[in-house]
């Protein structure tokens, strides 16, 4: 277990809405396909009448498919902040549990976890949970990072670990629980400039151990490489 799955470390990483925020930013510029665009037009194909979202974060992708797929929405968060926040955007949300989710088998047609399957402490529980709740030919559209995202940053500040869920072993992973499973790409660039840099490493508990940080005079580019899951029960 690592910090990034630890459920202590992750309650308290969401306790509030700023480092999240902080990293999302820095993001806002980058070159390549948009996951977060990605992922909601993986939704939208599959025009779903009832959607589970699994770790809304702040609510924006919950809000955008009530609105643009006319689909019941749901979130369920282990935190209460991101439960607020998400509810503030008109979406039903309650605090919960990924791995011991509140809803009777086959309820959504179509289930969203997005960069949150790595935080799930026991990722097989979470993910037979997923496929309890979504119906027969349900999909679970989940979006995750390569080992090789961000790695810049990493190396910069001597990062080893990694996440359990990626884009090198989501396919396996998932294909235990789900009949299929396609990969989509969402590659290119972010420019971060020196003080981007050191932001965005103090809001990432898993990139930063707590020491020293290396001085830059010049701004550098980071890889931006997240992947969407697409699979199908």
């Amino acid at each position: 277990m690592s910090l990034l799955n630890d459920p202590e470390e992750v309650r308290h990483e969401y306790e509030d809405e700023s480092r999240f925020a902080v990293r999302a930013g820095a993001w806002a510029r980058s070159t390549g396909p948009n996951a977060i665009d990605m992922c909601r037009e993986a939704v939208a194909e599959v025009a779903p009448r009832r959607l589970l979202e699994v770790g809304p974060g702040r609510g924006e992708t919950a809000e955008w498919i009530a609105r643009e797929t006319g689909a019941e929405v749901v979130a369920v968060d282990q935190s209460e902040r991101m439960v607020e926040l998400t509810s503030q955007r008109g979406v039903e949300a309650r605090v919960g549990d990924v791995q011991d989710l509140p809803f009777d088998d086959e309820s959504f047609d179509c289930v969203v976890a997005a960069w949150m399957l790595y935080h799930v402490s026991d990722l097989d529980r979470g993910l037979g949970e997923i496929a309890r709740v979504l119906r027969p030919d349900g999909r679970l559209v989940a979006v995750t990072n390569s080992k090789r995202h961000s790695q810049e940053l990493k190396t910069l500040v001597g990062a080893t670990a990694q996440t359990i869920f990626n884009a090198e072993n989501g396919e396996e992973i998932l294909r235990r629980h789900f009949s299929s499973v396609e990969r989509r790409d969402a590659e290119g660039y972010a420019v971060f400039e020196p003080e981007d840099v050191i932001a965005y490493v103090e809001a990432s508990k898993h990139l930063w151990t707590g020491g020293p940080l290396p001085k830059l005079d010049k701004p550098i580019r980071v890889t931006k490489a997240p992947v969407v899951f697409v699979a199908t029960k």
